[in-house]
C-alpha cells in the first residue's frame, strides 16, 4: 500500500497537474496551428507561388505498379517509396508559426513580470516619523 500512496502523492503534486494541463492545451493549440497553416497560409502561399499544392509535392523513388494514380495518397497506399518534401515544408511552416506564437507569449509574459518588478514600492516611513507617531500614541493612551 505504500507504493500506491506514494504514487498518489506524486500524481497529485501541483507540477504534475500543471504539466498535464499544459500538454492537453498544447495538443489543442497544435491542432489550431495545423488548421491555420493548412487551411489559411498554405493556400495563400500556393496562390502567390503559382497555385502549388504543397501536400502533393513529392518525388517517386521507385516504379509504381501499373494502374496506380500518380497522387501521394495512392502511391503510399500502394507501398511505393516517396520523397514527400511538400509535407515536410508544411510541417516546417507549422513549426515556425508555432515557435513565433510561443515567442510572442513568452515575451508578453516577461514584459508583464518586468513591469510587476518595476512597480514602485511604497517608501518606508522614516525613523523620526515612526518615533513621533509612537510618542503621539503613548500620549493618547489612557493612564499616561
Amino acid at each position: 500500500m505504500g507504493m500506491m500512496s506514494e504514487f498518489r502523492t506524486f500524481a497529485m503534486r501541483g507540477n504534475v497537474i500543471d504539466l498535464a494541463v499544459g500538454v492537453i492545451i498544447g495538443a489543442a493549440f497544435g491542432k489550431i496551428v495545423d488548421s491555420v497553416v493548412n487551411d489559411l497560409i498554405m493556400p495563400l502561399v500556393g496562390r502567390v507561388v503559382g497555385k502549388l499544392d504543397f501536400s502533393n509535392m513529392f518525388v517517386v523513388l521507385a516504379e509504381p505498379p501499373p494502374g496506380v494514380p500518380h497522387t501521394l495518397d495512392a502511391l503510399k497506399k500502394a507501398g511505393v517509396p516517396v520523397f514527400a518534401y511538400g509535407n515536410f515544408l508544411t510541417i516546417v511552416v507549422n513549426f515556425v508559426i508555432l515557435a513565433f506564437i510561443i515567442f510572442m507569449m513568452v515575451r508578453a509574459f516577461n514584459n508583464m513580470r518586468e513591469k510587476e518588478q518595476e512597480a514602485p514600492k511604497p517608501a518606508e516611513t522614516p525613523e523620526d516619523i515612526k518615533l513621533l507617531r509612537e510618542i503621539r500614541d503613548s500620549l493618547k493612551a489612557p493612564g499616561a
